[in-house]
């Protein structure tokens, strides 16, 4: 099917449902990235604990998710997870119902928290082993020296990462249409379905993906390079 400049008008009078797809797109990339940093962050420290049976759970848990569909995930999620449960039926901003919204976030953070326990696990190694023995030394606990001296050093090493994976979730939000979210492809679906065209409309998404991306991509080069310059002081 070939693109018009009438499909590209046509599409244009949904304008506002591709701003709320917009709006969610952010709202879900955003929680995501903060649940899956949280429970990414215990993840590591179960895996660094001294129990073996809860390491070996964490671990598991990892390689199962980071070995697994996205699309699997979302839908083990809302219809098995969450089957037996009455979620509110409220709207957030007016159009973004919570009841989609919430599995969504969940599915998205659960997945994200596998990648990104392997990006804290491998910042917390970069940080040399003699500011532990220092630590034990001055008669700080494996809690306190973590806590003061090891984690913040890895958080700086590992912020970049932690970004990317911002931008990663943005365009991996795209699945949770399939469930009804109304991200920016529920906003393709809907506005295919009116006009009876879908090359225009997927060309738009395209576009808003891109303008998501793109700018934060370089706003984290910006301070990747801004980090590399005090650390080279």
């Amino acid at each position: 099917m070939s693109l018009s400049v009438e499909g590209f008008q046509s599409a244009f009078r949904y304008a506002e449902m591709f701003w709320q797809g917009l709006v969610c797109t952010l709202a879900l990339s955003a929680l995501t990235v903060l649940f899956g940093f949280i429970f990414a962050l215990l993840l590591t420290l179960i895996r660094r604990s001294r129990f073996a049976p809860l390491r070996f759970v964490a671990t598991a848990y990892v390689e199962i998710f980071r070995a697994t569909p996205m699309m699997v995930q979302l839908f083990l999620v809302y219809y098995v997870l969450l089957a037996g449960l009455s979620l509110p039926s409220y709207k957030m901003f007016g159009f973004i119902r919570l009841e989609r919204f919430v599995p969504g976030v969940l599915a998205l953070s659960m997945n994200s928290a596998a990648y990104l326990s392997e990006i804290i696990r491998s910042g917390i190694q970069s940080i040399d082993i003699g500011q532990t023995e220092a630590a034990r030394s001055l008669g700080m606990t494996s809690l306190q020296t973590m806590k003061e001296i090891i984690l913040p050093q890895a958080i700086k090493n590992i912020l970049p990462s932690i970004a990317n994976e911002f931008v990663t979730i943005i365009k991996e939000s795209s699945i949770c249409w399939t469930i009804g979210v109304q991200e920016i492809m529920s906003a393709v679906n809907s506005v295919k379905s009116a006009t009876f065209s879908i090359g225009e409309p997927l060309v738009i998404a395209a576009c808003l993906y891109f303008c998501l991306t793109f700018p934060t991509s370089k706003i984290i080069a910006h301070f990747e390079r801004k980090m590399r310059r005090g650390d080279n002081r």
